[in-house]
């Protein structure tokens, strides 16, 4: 596999369950040239939701088939996603009857599946839910799921792991043949900068927005987060006059934060180029004015910025193109993985797979196992009885039935500046979530990196404790200080350090 977003990810995880599972041993293994889940997969608005926009584009199957995957993930790693009520204000008598119109078909189309119905709140009651919002005639309210996108990443690979699947990250693909049925890829290991081959029965291709493939539109989609805005534990799905959706999400450490977006903008410049635009900026903070009118001063804390690959159709704007996905197999026999959503992630992996073993692994074919295996253990019911048992339930829902683990680090760390949990989530980090840098720790295992304002000095213990797991000397610490810098001042990722050139004598790989 190329490519460790979640698509990736999820294609690993599913070949190492079928290859376990039916006895079939498989070497399989991943690849990506930056750190997984560092481009797309991280940087969105961390919701598993079933599109209740995309209805106004009459796409019920592809809603359908992500209200459906929401349930799995509910049941595979529930301590990851978990529900989320919605507010919708509305404007009028005429937006009232028809997204009511369209919650209720959502429920429909959600069945059994069907969190909680959504339910109409007059304008009174949504103004005594949230005091702070302009008055609306009317509001509705609905359940979708909140996820940490980038986390649920790492943690389907390190169950593709666990099943005997190989993950290197930092590691690029520089040319890729294929000779008589047989792959033969050179490999460069970005960390140690030494060169290695490796040869494969098939390949598949997940690298989304870095795909060579000419079909693909590339869509930016960006997110500003600011001190919180709402006085409820609600998210706010708000309808804009121009026929988009904008959230408004309790996020951040104790929902300190809200984070806000996200925009539709045809990308035309480099996928290792990607921040947020003036008028992104703009647009964004008009939004919040329109909605918290006495907010609209407020400045932003950070913002991030991804690339949605999706597949080209005849849409004329960004917003109006489907999600639908596209899973095909070339003339040489590589599997490719276009188009589609974050939430459906897990049956796009199946295809992809199903795809692939009907030519090269028959044996395990129809093995799907995926919708009924719970991630590395976590179960709703292990789930529950450590929220039952625990007074840190914040912690549960980042690291599930790994918390005890996590927790048992606690005594061997000597933080400075930091508390001893996050110095035992920075150890926990090295030891299971291949972090090399510290965008890695501060962007990918957690989100702490958008929580604030920082400064060389606020980064400077974070850095210490890292580079105390990594075994860094000062100039290190300091060079990766300035790299992390450099990509909040961009916020980008890939341009902060892909293809800079790291001292990595003191480095290892988990």
């Amino acid at each position: 596999m190329i490519g460790g977003g979640i698509n990736g990810a999820g294609v690993l995880r599913d070949l190492a369950l079928r290859s376990h599972t039916s006895g079939i041993p498989l070497r399989l293994g991943l690849v990506d040239r930056a750190h997984f889940s560092s481009g797309t997969s991280g940087r969105n608005s961390q919701l598993i939701h079933g599109g209740l926009r995309y209805l106004k584009n009459l796409e019920f199957h592809l809603v359908s088939e992500a209200l459906s995957e929401r349930a799995i993930l509910l049941r595979t790693a529930p301590h990851l996603v978990t529900p989320l009520p919605f507010l919708i204000p509305l404007r009028d008598w005429f937006s009232t009857v028809f997204y009511e119109a369209g919650l209720l078909l959502y429920d429909t189309l959600a069945g059994s599946n069907r969190m909680e119905r959504f339910r109409h709140l007059s304008g009174k009651a949504l103004n005594a839910v949230e005091p702070r919002m302009r008055a609306f005639r009317a509001g509705a309210r609905f359940f979708d799921c909140h996820v940490q996108s980038a986390r649920l990443v790492l943690l389907n690979l390190r169950e593709a792991e666990a099943h005997g699947a190989t993950a290197l990250n930092y590691c690029s693909v520089e040319n890729l043949e294929e000779k008589a049925g047989l792959w033969h890829v050179d490999l460069l290991d970005r960390i140690s900068g030494s060169p290695f081959s490796a040869q494969a029965k098939t390949v598949v291709d997940a690298t989304g927005a870095w795909s060579r493939e000419k079909n693909l539109r590339l869509v930016r989609g960006s997110h500003l987060i600011f001190p919180r805005l709402s006085t409820s534990e609600n998210a706010i799905a708000y309808f804009t006059r121009d026929g988009r959706v904008v959230f408004f999400i309790p996020w951040g450490r104790g929902h300190e934060l809200t984070l806000v977006g996200t925009t539709d903008v045809d990308h035309q410049g480099d996928a290792d180029s990607v921040h947020i635009s003036d008028d992104e900026v703009r647009y964004l903070r008009g939004v919040v004015e329109e909605v918290f009118p006495d907010e609209g001063a407020v400045e932003p804390v950070s913002a991030y910025s991804a690339l949605r690959p999706l597949v080209r159709d005849q849409s004329s704007s960004a917003t109006k193109t489907s999600r639908e996905h596209r899973i095909w197999a070339d003339e040489r026999g590589m599997v490719h993985i276009s188009g589609g959503k974050y939430t459906t992630y897990r049956a796009m992996s199946e295809e992809a797979v199903d795809l692939l073993c009907s030519a090269h692994f028959p044996g395990i074919a129809a093995k799907h196992v995926t919708a009924d295996t719970a991630i590395l253990g976590n179960t709703p019911a292990a789930v529950q009885a450590l929220l039952a048992s625990s007074d840190i339930p914040e912690m549960i829902h980042d690291y599930g039935v790994e918390t005890p683990a996590l927790l048992d680090l606690i005594p061997d760390v000597e933080p400075v500046g930091i508390s001893k949990i996050e110095a035992a989530q920075i150890a926990f980090a090295v030891r299971n979530e291949w972090v090399e840098h510290l965008p890695d720790l501060l962007f990918v295992s957690t989100y702490w990196g958008y929580e604030k304002r920082w400064t060389a000095e606020l980064l400077w213990p974070y850095a210490r404790a890292l580079g105390a797991q990594l075994q860094w000397d000062e100039a290190r610490v300091e060079q990766e200080i300035a790299i992390c810098h450099a990509f909040l001042t961009l916020s980008c990722y890939a341009a902060a350090f892909c293809g800079s050139k790291l001292s990595s004598s003191s480095s290892k790989r988990p």
